[in-house]
């Protein structure tokens, strides 16, 4: 892939591409001490593991590509962490708060993001998260100006690969698919959902297959594919 060879728009996903999954999952840890201390719980390592089983059953009784609100998972993570209802005024802030000082993004996003936005070229999130939470990273890591669009599952009500997540990224974009790289983690859901577009493909992490179209080991390559100077 070379400059002139007709990429108009970058569409990126935010968990495990742009933001540092590992750097949420630390966030986790620390909110759940704060829901230890408030609430005088048991351990930190009891209400973890109660905190992942809740989040991760929450997500397995999702039909299909059927959207669920991340904040409703929290919700009743909190809930059964604590044993009792929860008002969401009084864990939120605190979750952002908490969250927010320890994102992450991953080596070179936020740089390759900012240098591509230098391009004029479209860049757009197609991601599945609630809108919020995902405008909320996305600002925290100091990329969300550099961005023409932001695609969530909250809004479109599907999660990747459902044809409407690329299909709306797309339309934001004003392009034809064959114009659009996708980059992400998921094969199945990034790779083949771009890819039965017609979008073409960047891997970073994300297994090898027929869908495939490029390999990422570090995201600053991307701007070696554009055929843009550093």
């Amino acid at each position: 892939m070379s400059q002139g060879d007709g990429i108009e728009a970058v569409l990126w996903d935010i968990g495990g591409v742009i933001l540092d999954i590992e750097s949420v999952r630390e966030g986790h840890v620390e909110f759940v001490a704060w829901l230890v201390e408030t609430y005088d719980l048991d351990s930190v390592d009891a209400v973890v593991e109660t905190w992942r089983r809740e989040i991760g059953d929450y997500f397995r009784e999702r039909d299909g590509t059927q959207f669920r609100p991340a904040r409703d998972g929290y919700q009743r993570a909190i809930e059964a962490s604590v044993g009792e209802p929860i008002v969401r005024d009084d864990w939120l802030p605190v979750f952002r708060e908490i969250l927010g000082d320890q994102l992450r993004p991953n080596p070179g996003a936020s740089a390759t993001i900012g240098t591509i936005a230098d391009t004029g070229r479209h860049q757009g999130i197609v991601s599945d998260v609630d809108a919020d939470e995902g405008r909320f990273i996305l600002d925290q890591l100091g990329v969300l100006d550099h961005l023409d669009a932001v695609t969530t599952s909250e809004e479109v009500g599907r999660t990747k690969p459902d044809r409407a997540m690329f299909e709306t990224a797309l339309e934001k974009a004003s392009v034809e698919p064959n114009r659009a790289l996708m980059i992400g983690d998921r094969y199945s859901h990034d790779m083949e959902g771009a890819t039965a577009l017609g979008i073409r493909t960047a891997a970073y992490g994300a297994e090898d297959g027929p869908a495939v179209d490029h390999r990422l080991t570090d995201l600053r390559d991307i701007l070696e594919l554009l055929g843009i100077d550093e």
